[in-house]
């Protein structure tokens, strides 16, 4: 999928989206061209599709990267990649969101993945030693 089609169905979807769920997201939804990997990830396979930032200088925004999403769905037809913006996109509000709230359970969340993601690597690690 091209850039600007990407782009076109973000903006389509994050239409959709009713305006009160975007107060104090200063920032707004910006798209990264870039592809970028988790620290997390053990064999370059664990990428950032999105990310809800917080900071004094930039505000708060949410940050699609266009190059995580081509290399996780860039298989996908329009539709199938319109469901995925559209997950991440709520996902990424949703932080902004419970941020607002004092709530931690989609970070939590988050960090539950990312553990069950590095248990897993550990538990491939032990069958290759044995």
């Amino acid at each position: 999928m091209e850039y600007d089609r990407f782009q076109e169905i973000l903006q389509e979807e994050a239409e959709k989206i009713p305006e009160k769920f975007y107060e104090g997201l200063n920032g707004g939804v910006i798209i990264s061209e870039e592809t970028k990997l988790s620290p997390y990830a053990q064999n370059n396979d664990l990428y950032i599709a999105g990310q809800y930032l917080h900071s004094y200088q930039m505000g708060k925004q949410i940050v699609i990267y266009y190059g995580s999403m081509m290399r996780l769905f860039g298989y996908l037809d329009d539709e199938g990649m319109r469901r995925e913006i559209a997950r991440v996109l709520r996902h990424e509000l949703k932080h902004h969101i419970e941020g607002r709230a004092g709530i931690r359970s989609l970070e939590k969340w988050d960090e539950e993945q990312i553990a069950a993601y590095l248990q897993r690597g550990l538990c491939a690690e032990r069958k290759r030693e044995k």
